[in-house]
């Protein structure tokens, strides 16, 4: 089944609803068909086996998705901050597309000898083309072929193409949403952009369910605040760092539509999410978990599981505010040692998943899977005796100290709690007596000064020595994508390079 009938199924269900854009002047279920089938003529009229999308989020990015889809081509969402030899090497694999992009990205396309027209040229020319008695057929798409193509971020080493097939994501829409769920007055705000699976996931949900989707394309706390007002937003989805900057805002955080907050892509500070908590307590929040080649979502702890764990008293249950919940119906999940053996509740190993929105499939790689069908998804966590998923970060994030294994979570988490800390990452660097020594890149709130023997004393308290940082620095900010994920690399890299100069 193509994702393009799942638009189909919504001009049946409830054609005259507008589910993108503003509630004046947004789109309607019925005219995003007609759109996207104007689009999927201009691409076949182009000879394009692809549509590369290298621009802001906004309407076009669900139209050039279900054109894409209608057409038999994937869309292929690209990550507009790239540097240039990345972003030419990642253009290199898709000679044959059809170009979507800013004014101020157009150079790339050009330069790779794509023909290219901007979000507002698109979406004018659809609107003049756009004919709902033009015939296509269904039956000619391969629903087996790639729905869309997501690079990874790149966050520790060069971005990976994922195919992501329309079986995939239509088994995590069906798995995920009841059609028709939402009621008519439900609108949704996405604050992340549109090469993030978030994007992707949440086009497909919330049209599913008949919920109106629009975007902030730019974030600050005062308009994201401001919107969910003036357009009364009843769902949002928000990165932690964007939630951090909310909650710590001096802005009017009154959002009497919001009825649910889901917040993921990265680690949440406990601290954050108990004042977001208590902000907003008739919000329900949601912590949602997955990665890009498991289509989204794999693992939810709901609005009941974060009221019960911050009113109970029972240290375990309080406990799972630092966890991404129980796996979704569909996924099986298992905690594996680096032999295969699978681990016992409470035990830390890799995290691997299997089930059919599970991708795990890389461009010019295949699949990623073993011989019953699990994908390792490089992730550390454990479970809890109840089902509770903790993820710890990533396999290839591990600090390696005189043959002792380190999570820099464990020690991250630690650091956060300290009243003027901001935020924080830990990281190894080489050592040539530990083989790697424990490095801690600090971001302090304004005006706090904080010594480092305080800090490293901090962290003592609660870890032992041998989890302490043997070096702490203070830096304005951190490396992170635009989906608030730190990019450990460059973190090790400045670090390097600051050990270096200490030393000339």
């Amino acid at each position: 089944m193509s994702i393009a009938m799942l638009l189909d199924m919504a001009v049946d269900g409830f054609g005259d609803r507008i589910v993108v854009g503003s509630r004046e002047g947004g789109i309607s279920a019925e005219r995003l068909r007609e759109l996207s089938v104007a689009g999927a003529a201009a691409i076949r009229d182009a000879g394009a086996d692809s549509v590369v999308y290298l621009a802001v989020n906004g309407p076009a990015f669900p139209v050039a998705m279900f054109s894409a889809a209608r057409a038999g081509v994937p869309l292929v969402p690209v990550n507009y901050r790239l540097g240039r030899e990345q972003l030419d090497g990642l253009l290199a694999n898709h000679p044959r597309a059809l170009g979507i992009a800013d004014p101020s990205q157009a150079e790339a396309l050009e330069r790779a000898g794509l023909s290219v027209v901007s979000p507002e040229e698109w979406m004018r020319s659809l609107a003049a083309s756009a004919n709902i008695d033009e015939d296509f057929d269904d039956d000619a798409v391969d629903t087996d072929a790639p729905a869309v193509v997501i690079y990874t971020s790149g966050t520790t080493s060069a971005p990976k193409g994922v195919l992501l097939r329309h079986e995939n994501l239509t088994s995590y829409v069906f798995g995920s949403v009841e059609f028709a769920s939402a009621e008519e007055t439900d609108a949704a705000l996405v604050s992340v952009p549109p090469y993030h699976i978030a994007a992707v996931a949440n086009v497909v949900t919330n049209l599913y369910a008949g919920r109106r989707t629009m975007v902030l394309e730019q974030f600050t706390p005062e308009q994201w605040l401001d919107t969910v007002r003036r357009e009364e937003i009843t769902n949002a989805l928000v990165v932690p760092t964007m939630l951090a900057r909310i909650v710590e805002s001096d802005a009017d955080k009154s959002v009497p539509s919001l009825r649910n907050l889901a917040y993921g892509g990265a680690p949440m500070p406990a601290k954050i999410i108990e004042r977001a908590l208590r902000m907003w307590p008739e919000t329900g929040f949601v912590n949602a978990y997955g990665l890009t080649e498991t289509s989204s979502t794999i693992a939810v702890l709901g609005p009941d599981d974060h009221r019960a764990a911050l009113a109970s008293d029972d240290e375990a249950v309080r406990a799972r505010l630092g966890s991404v919940g129980q796996v979704v119906p569909g996924i099986d999940l298992e905690i594996r040692d680096f032999d295969d053996r699978v681990l016992e509740p409470g035990v830390t190993g890799r995290i691997c998943v299997r089930g059919d929105q599970v991708s795990a499939e890389y461009a010019g790689v295949g699949r990623m899977v073993d011989e019953r069908g699990f994908f390792d998804t490089r992730d550390q966590g454990y479970v809890d005796e109840d089902g509770f998923l903790f993820v710890g970060g990533r396999v290839d994030d591990t600090i390696i100290r005189g043959a002792e294994n380190i999570a820099p979570a464990e020690i991250e988490d630690v650091i956060l709690r300290h009243s003027d800390v901001l935020d924080v990452a830990v990281v190894g660097v080489p050592d040539d007596e530990w083989g790697q020594r424990i490095e801690a890149a600090v971001v302090l709130r304004p005006g706090a000064a904080v010594e480092t023997d305080e800090l490293r004393a901090f962290v003592r308290d609660s870890l032992r020595s041998s989890k302490t940082p043997d070096r702490v620095v203070y830096w304005d900010e951190l490396p992170r994508t635009e989906t608030g994920k730190l990019v450990r690399r460059h973190v090790v890299e400045r670090l390097v390079g600051q050990d270096r100069s200490a030393k000339v």
